[in-house]
């Protein structure tokens, strides 16, 4: 959403998504906050994050070369992997599980599948489909339709296009402390540097599946995942990433706009 309306890169979407796990892991064993409100209250404080790196960052650079966004947001990546180490050390944490150890049992128990992951696929799902319906629907959504086409003529038909970027930087916030709850509830090792890997692996899914097509970065994510977990099982363990980012420039080379994407002319 972030790159297909405002059209930068914003790197620091994975560190979003450690400060959220960071929030709803002290809330669950610090304060003793209920798991469904520890998870609102990642959401409110990354949606006030997500705001106020666009507004301090990002909005200064509207008009900027696309290089000095890309360098401004790795810089505000670091910044957040500092702050998160001075804040809260360095050193690992283990995440408790928001639905502890339970596994769903399927062909007479001959299959087993954790309750997380089953969860969050259908997270994915109802999250893809809301924002289906949000961006096609909604006065809002439509905005944000209008500015990722253009933003100039969008501003002349009386829209907002500083406020509607604000709003995308809020959702993707939002959604990304419960991509970093979901995330440390699978592979429960919460440390400032969580969030890096999945961020550019989130940012390779958008492109597989194609840009600017939510059901396309859903798509995306789902089939590099199962590339990444076929690629460790029969092929390295240490080069699964490789073939992740490999099978990615194949699918590039072979369809430029992504799986879903469309191919847009640029009128000179």
């Amino acid at each position: 959403m972030v790159y297909g309306i405002a059209k930068m890169l914003n790197f620091a979407h994975g560190d979003v998504i450690m400060i959220g796990a960071y929030v709803c892991f002290f809330s669950l064993l610090h304060w003793n906050i209920p798991t469904v409100f520890a998870i609102i209250l990642a959401m409110i404080i990354c949606t006030a994050l997500g705001v106020l790196i666009e507004r301090l960052a990002y909005k200064p650079l509207r008009a900027a070369p696309s290089l000095a966004v890309l360098i401004t947001a790795i810089g505000v990546s670091y910044f957040l992997q500092n702050a998160a180490q001075l804040l809260w050390t360095s050193s690992p944490k283990v995440f408790p599980s928001v639905l502890g150890d339970t596994s769903l049992r399927l062909f007479g128990g001959q299959l087993s599948v954790s309750m997380i992951s089953v969860v969050t696929v259908a997270a994915c799902i109802v999250i893809m489909l809301g924002l289906t319906w949000f961006t096609g629907k909604t006065k809002t959504g439509k905005a944000m339709r209008a500015c990722s086409e253009d933003k100039g003529a969008a501003q002349l038909m009386g829209i907002n296009v500083n406020l509607t970027i604000s709003v995308t930087f809020a959702i993707g916030a939002a959604l990304a402390a419960v991509a970093g709850v979901l995330l440390c509830s699978a592979y429960p090792m919460l440390m400032p540097t969580t969030g890096a890997m999945p961020g550019i692996k989130a940012f390779t899914a958008a492109v597989f599946g194609g840009i600017g097509s939510i059901p396309g970065a859903m798509l995306g994510g789902i089939l590099l995942g199962l590339i990444e977990i076929f690629g460790k099982a029969y092929i390295s363990t240490q080069l699964s990433d490789a073939i992740v980012f490999a099978v990615l420039i194949i699918v590039l080379l072979v369809k430029p706009a992504g799986l879903l994407g469309k191919q847009v002319r640029e009128k000179v």
